[in-house]
């Protein structure tokens, strides 16, 4: 099993620095007289595993952008944004490829890809490489199931539903409890964004005078540096466990024959074809690689690449 990406493991950077973005949806809700559709768009914290959710009223390309720089203008400029590719990055279902077809995802990447920030697409055909957005937007639908919403809510309360889901979410422990402190509540993704599991302040008295305003800093800062140190001590050794793949297998090489995976054909039906170049991870392991087959050129993930012996056999010596 390969180590977790480091955007995982981002200790002391603030939330959202590492971000992982998707759509999910569509809900209808009640304009008037009329009925309209309504998309929600999850980003999550690969960090800290905090989620921000805006709704977006359709899945244009202005519509997409202005959800991402509402998200950037109250959480703040992550570092990286990670997505799937292509129709993948609006979700899976069958409706929402349909609506995709008005996203130009290459305008919209280009519009956040800056000196400040990066954007990175994971490989076609592999959501595995999403999972961290797509366990979370199941949990989303799942809370939503639960509060009951009605047929057709209207606009306001659609948006009121989705952020007790997303503060619903963001108070769910990460940690059991700790086993330094028994009486310590368990860390959860709040306790980073607001201080607290409920988002409940202390009351201080209004003082406005400089010494308390630094003091009042000072022990911010060292409230946030004890999260972090719980971070460290009590999630990070339960992300990092390993319980399989202890045997190093052969990476996929340039050259190598395989066939290439796609569920929408029969298993007979899959195409062969060459790797014609690897893409290899910062570990050395080859994550994904582009393959050229009779159909055309993919990139495929390792995961949907099965090698035929064929061309490895006639490589050995004899």
């Amino acid at each position: 099993m390969a180590d977790l990406p480091q955007a995982r493991l981002a200790v002391y950077s603030p939330p959202f620095t590492h971000t992982g973005l998707d759509f999910f949806g569509p809900y209808e809700v009640a304009v008037g007289r009329r009925v309209e559709k309504r998309w929600g768009m999850l980003a999550t914290c690969l960090t800290i595993r905090a989620i921000h959710i805006e709704v977006v009223h359709t899945l244009s390309t202005d519509s997409c952008i202005m959800a991402i720089r509402n998200f950037i203008a109250r959480r703040g400029t992550p570092r990286m944004i990670y997505t799937d590719r292509g129709t993948n990055f609006i979700g899976a279902s069958r409706q929402m490829k349909e609506a995709a077809q008005a996203v130009n995802t290459d305008e919209v990447m280009k519009e956040f890809i800056t000196s400040d920030t990066n954007w990175s697409f994971n490989p076609p055909l592999a959501p595995h490489m999403g999972g961290s957005w797509e366990r979370l937007i199941g949990s989303v639908k799942r809370n939503l199931q639960a509060i009951k919403p009605p047929r057709n809510p209207k606009d306001e309360v659609l948006r009121n539903l989705l952020i007790e889901v997303e503060n619903i979410i963001n108070s769910r422990p990460l940690t059991h409890v700790p086993v330094d402190d028994d009486c310590a509540p368990a860390l959860t993704p709040n306790h980073f964004l607001l201080g607290s599991s409920n988002g409940i302040k202390p009351f201080t008295t209004v003082d406005d005078s400089s010494a308390f305003l630094r003091q009042n800093i000072l022990a911010s800062q060292v409230l946030a540096n004890r999260f972090w140190r719980r971070w460290l001590s009590d999630y990070l050794p339960e992300i990092t466990k390993r319980s399989k793949w202890f045997d190093k297998t052969e990476s996929i090489k340039i050259s190598d024959v395989v066939v290439v995976v796609d569920n929408k054909l029969p298993r007979n039906c899959w195409p062969k074809g060459k790797v014609i170049e690897v893409h290899p991870s910062k570990d050395g392991e080859v994550r994904s690689a582009t393959v050229r087959t009779n159909f055309g050129i993919y990139v495929r993930a390792a995961t949907k690449l099965a090698v035929l012996d064929v061309g490895r056999d006639a490589c050995k010596p004899a």
